[in-house]
C-alpha cells in the first residue's frame, strides 16, 4: 500500500513539473537574436563533465523560459535589446561561474557552471519575514542562474510562476525550465526600492532623491544592475574582484553580440538599496 501511495505522489510531482515548465509556451522574443550557435559560443565550458551544472542549462530551455517574459530581450532598439540579453547573461554567469584566472579559453567562459550554491554557511530564512513564512527544515539558499536565495525572495518567485517556492525550492534546481523563468522574473521585476534590471538595461529608471543621494544616478548602466543583485557586498567598494568578475563576462558577450557596453559598469561609488 505504502508502495502504491508512494508511485502515486512520484507521478502527481512528474505531472506538476511538466505543467509548470509548460506555461507560457509560444514564441520565444530573443531567438531571432540569440542563435543556438551564439548561446553555444558565450557557454563554451557549461557542459564541462567538471561543471555540476553539466546538460542542466539548455537553450531550449532558456527560449521557453522567456516566452514568458515577453518585454525581454524585446524593449527598444535592436542595440538595446542585444545589450539587455548580454548584461543578463554575464550577470548570472558570475553567479554561476566556474572559472578561474588561468581557466583554458579565459575565465569568462565558464558561466553556467553551478546550479546551487555549495557549502552555505546559513538555510537564508529570514524569520521576521512573516508575509513569506520559512518551511521547517528547508534551505533557500542560491539556486539557478541567478541564485535565488532567501524566502523572501522563493516565495514570490513561486506565486508568479505557479510553483511552491516556499515548500518546494528545490525545483529551481532540478528543472531547467523553471529555473531559467526564477532569474528572469528577478530581472522582469521591479522590488521597492530596486528597481528592475530590465528597466535599468532598457534606459527605463527614474532615480529617486534618496537614489541620488546614494549616486544611483542615471542614465544607469550595468553596476546599477549590480547594485539591485549583491550591492550589499559588492557594491561601495573600489575595484571589488566580485564586480570586475561580472564586467569581465558583460564585455565579452557585448562583443560577440557586437553591441557596446554603454557607461557606468561598476557600483564602486553607489551605496547599496
Amino acid at each position: 500500500m505504502m508502495r502504491v501511495m508512494s508511485m502515486v505522489l512520484y507521478c502527481r510531482c512528474l505531472v506538476l513539473m511538466m505543467m509548470i515548465s509548460m506555461v507560457c509556451c509560444g514564441k520565444s522574443s530573443i531567438s531571432s537574436l540569440i542563435s543556438r550557435q551564439v548561446f553555444d559560443s558565450m557557454f563554451l565550458h557549461k557542459d564541462n563533465i567538471a561543471c555540476p551544472a553539466k546538460d542542466f542549462y539548455t537553450y531550449d530551455s532558456l527560449l521557453q523560459a522567456s516566452t514568458c517574459f515577453p518585454r525581454f530581450g524585446n524593449t527598444g532598439s535592436l542595440t538595446t535589446r542585444k545589450r539587455e540579453i548580454a548584461a543578463f547573461l554575464a550577470q548570472v554567469s558570475h553567479e554561476t561561474t566556474g572559472g578561474w584566472p588561468t581557466a583554458p579559453d579565459g575565465p569568462y567562459s565558464w558561466g553556467l557552471c553551478f546550479k546551487e550554491e555549495v557549502s552555505p554557511q546559513t538555510n537564508y530564512c529570514d524569520s521576521t519575514n512573516t508575509q513569506w513564512p520559512c518551511s521547517p527544515g528547508v534551505s533557500y539558499k542560491g539556486r539557478g542562474p541567478i541564485q535565488l536565495s532567501w524566502n523572501y525572495n522563493y516565495g514570490p518567485a513561486g506565486r508568479a510562476l505557479g510553483f511552491d517556492g516556499l515548500g518546494n525550492p528545490e525545483l529551481v534546481s532540478n528543472n531547467s525550465v523553471i529555473s531559467w523563468k526564477t532569474a528572469l522574473w528577478f530581472w522582469m521585476t521591479e522590488q521597492k526600492p530596486k528597481p528592475s534590471c530590465h528597466n535599468v538595461m532598457v534606459g527605463r529608471y527614474i532615480p529617486t532623491k534618496q537614489d541620488l543621494a546614494a549616486n544611483r544616478t542615471a542614465p544607469a548602466g550595468f553596476g546599477l544592475v549590480t547594485n539591485i543583485i549583491n550591492g550589499g557586498l559588492e557594491c561601495g567598494i573600489p575595484t571589488d574582484a566580485r564586480v570586475s568578475d561580472r564586467i569581465g563576462y558583460f564585455q565579452r558577450y557585448a562583443n560577440i553580440f557586437n553591441v557596446h557596453t554603454g557607461p557606468n559598469l561598476d557600483c564602486q561609488y553607489q551605496k547599496h538599496f
